[in-house]
């Protein structure tokens, strides 16, 4: 029977010995800040314990990565780690694998078929009920706190094929809509940014250009957050008048919080989901039985405690 259970944590990587011919590992991209410390994450975890990972770069491409996942199976490799380009393209991934009996370990992004899992594969990441609800809920407070009942705000979203972007958006309609939030929300416009700071600097000036008052923006991830920030700032707005909110914790979304700019973010701890999934590869390897969802809650970040999340992404 399938073990579905969700984890609370990450589990220790212990009495892990090499591999004969390693983990292959299929990253959505390389140049992208959270993938980096969760690669790097998955880079130093195997290190630490003796094992052999080849890391490859799909660039954003769903062809790509099959292709590597493929190559990966006819090298013989002991297990596979992906963090899917697309989640809605997951199930032939789990069909090549499962027909070579090659166990295969999503991370960070929940593939669409993960409720129908075969024995041998698993998803660790963080649930994203909580990234978009924890965000949305702290701006809600920070408005209302403002004194306001009533608030104009831009929704960014990531990837429209990435189930944590459909998820994110989701959560802050959830939020909108279940009385969770102490003010009126009005979402001026929503539109995708991609994950990226170059086209939310390029959203943002768009939006700007409409001359329409507004009271915050609330992005889907960091990186669509500080493009946000730049563009009112080269705008000339005074970012103590609006409310930005983001997900992951990066480095420079935390810079970005200390210099008063960032209101809200939520980190997503890449590193343990890095060292969770490489867990579950090499335990499902050895014919171990793991869960089949392992969760890594997410945990809200502020400027009351920005200090304590310096160095943990």
């Amino acid at each position: 029977m399938k073990k579905t259970l969700l984890a609370a944590g990450l589990t220790a990587l212990m009495g892990t010995t090499a591999m004969a011919d390693g983990i292959g590992v299929s990253m959505a991209l390389f140049d992208d800040n959270f993938l980096t410390v969760l690669r790097n994450g998955i880079q130093s975890q195997a290190d630490g314990a003796g094992l052999k990972v080849q890391i490859e770069d799909a660039q954003n491409d769903v062809a790509k990565q099959l292709d590597q996942i493929n190559n990966f199976i006819a090298s013989g490799v002991d297990a596979i780690i992906v963090n899917p380009v697309d989640t809605s393209a997951t199930q032939a991934m789990s069909d090549a694998a499962a027909a070579a009996n090659i166990p295969l370990v999503y991370v960070n992004r929940q593939p669409i078929n993960v409720d129908t899992l075969p024995d041998n594969q698993a998803f660790v990441a963080s649930n994203e009920v909580e990234s978009g609800t924890l965000e949305t809920i702290q701006l809600c407070d920070n408005w209302a706190g403002e004194g306001k009942t009533e608030v104009n705000v831009y929704v960014m979203q990531g990837e429209l094929s990435n189930q944590a972007a459909v998820q994110r958006t989701q959560d802050i309609h959830d939020v909108m809509g279940d009385g969770r939030c102490k003010v009126k929300i009005n979402i001026i416009d929503e539109q995708t940014a991609n994950w990226s700071r170059d086209q939310a600097q390029t959203l943002m000036t768009n939006w700007l250009s409409t001359g329409t008052a507004f009271d915050g923006v609330i992005a889907n991830n960091d990186e669509m957050a500080i493009g946000a920030i730049q563009a009112m700032k080269a705008a000339g707005i005074d970012m103590a008048t609006v409310q930005v909110g983001g997900v992951d914790a990066t480095q420079d979304a935390l810079a970005a919080m200390q210099a008063g700019e960032l209101d809200v973010t939520v980190f997503q701890n890449a590193a343990a989901q890095g060292g969770g999934a490489l867990d579950a590869a090499t335990k499902l390897a050895k014919g171990e039985a793991v869960d089949q969802k392992v969760y890594v809650p997410f945990e809200l970040v502020t400027p009351a405690n920005v200090a304590d999340y310096a160095k943990k992404n």
